[in-house]
């Protein structure tokens, strides 16, 4: 007797993009995701403007998603959604799309912590690591080495004591006069750059992070030069990205490793919006390559925000029989 095909529609609306995805036994079959732009007349996301637009997106998304996959409504067995973290506001607009999905078809809910689903993105493709793997997870929000010993057994062994790295390459951009978001305007002007600037490594033990110290240190140098030679950002700013660039990198990079030493784990993953900077990816692999890791790092599409890590992690927690209460509500702030 075969196995049961299992198929979940699953919804992302932790921030500022509206995504729908199709997972069939763990395979994604579509995965779209309709992104705000306007945002960045603001230089950063404005929660409000991010509710509205998901409730004017989020219908045709998932109609989209459907056709893609070629599914009926009826064909689904579960629905599975972003609970948190995120914007409180973005957050309420998917969890109750689900939520009303859901008890319409009569099927389960399948909650999922946005940040698992980062890390499981790597099972979205081939290759996909074997457990026990460590996972950096790194976003606008989080900063994150985490320990993942099986689909639903995730634990955080290192994280940052203040700011996210992401943040530090947003505030940069912010300080440089840079669009929003700023991390891939940095990643593009600094291949044309070199990393001739040095700015202090924040000095934490053990195998937490901290960019707060980092973002002000880039503040003062730039105060200082700019006080020198108005015209330093505006001649400079190539080398400017590459020095900041480099020094993220490098600190994220020195704690994996260091994690990778104590814990004897050498399956080793990158996965976050931050993973898809080609500066890190490349570090990455040198690292990987020098110290013997066998290295994954999500397709583009599974890095950023998307629906379809949601679809995965769902999956699993369908199989391993964890589902939702429709009185399940958003959490903002969402234990790992």
């Amino acid at each position: 007797m075969s196995k049961k095909s299992i198929t979940l529609l699953a919804i992302e609306s932790s921030c500022d993009d509206t995504g729908a995805a199709v997972v069939r036994d763990g395979v994604v079959l579509s995965n779209v995701t309709s992104s705000q732009v306007e945002h960045r007349l603001h230089g950063g996301v404005v929660p409000e403007l991010a509710s509205r637009q998901h409730l004017i997106h989020i219908l045709p998304v998932i109609r989209e998603a459907l056709d893609k996959a070629e599914i009926r409504l009826d064909e689904l067995d579960a629905v599975g959604f972003t609970r948190g973290p995120g914007l409180l506001g973005s957050l309420i607009v998917g969890v109750s799309m689900s939520k009303a999905l859901a008890l319409a078809l009569g099927i389960p809910l399948v909650e999922v912590h946005h940040m698992h689903a980062h890390v499981l993105a790597h099972f979205a493709q081939e290759p996909k690591p074997e457990f026990p793997f460590l996972c950096l997870t790194v976003s606008g929000g989080h900063t994150q080495i985490v320990r993942v010993m099986g689909h639903t057994d995730l634990e955080v062994i290192g994280t940052t004591i203040d700011d996210a790295a992401g943040e530090a390459f947003d505030k940069t951009g912010k300080m440089l006069g840079l669009d929003y978001p700023a991390g891939p305007v940095i990643d593009r002007l600094a291949k044309h750059g070199q990393p001739v600037f040095d700015f202090p490594e924040p000095k934490v033990r053990g195998l937490d992070f901290s960019f707060s110290g980092l973002k002000t240190s880039i503040l003062y140098f730039l105060q200082k030069e700019m006080a020198a030679n108005p015209q330093f950002i505006n001649t400079r700013v190539n080398d400017i990205c590459a020095s900041v660039q480099a020094v993220i990198v490098r600190i994220l990079l020195d704690k994996l490793a260091l994690a990778s030493r104590e814990t004897g784990i050498r399956e080793v993953g990158i996965a976050g919006g931050v993973s898809a900077n080609s500066e890190l990816r490349k570090k990455f692999e040198e690292t990987g390559n020098r110290l013997g890791w066998k290295t994954y790092v999500p397709a583009f599409e599974y890095c950023t925000d998307n629906a379809g890590m949601i679809g995965i992690a769902a999956y699993y927690k369908y199989l391993a029989g964890q589902f939702s209460e429709q009185s399940v509500g958003p959490a903002a702030r969402l234990e790992f």
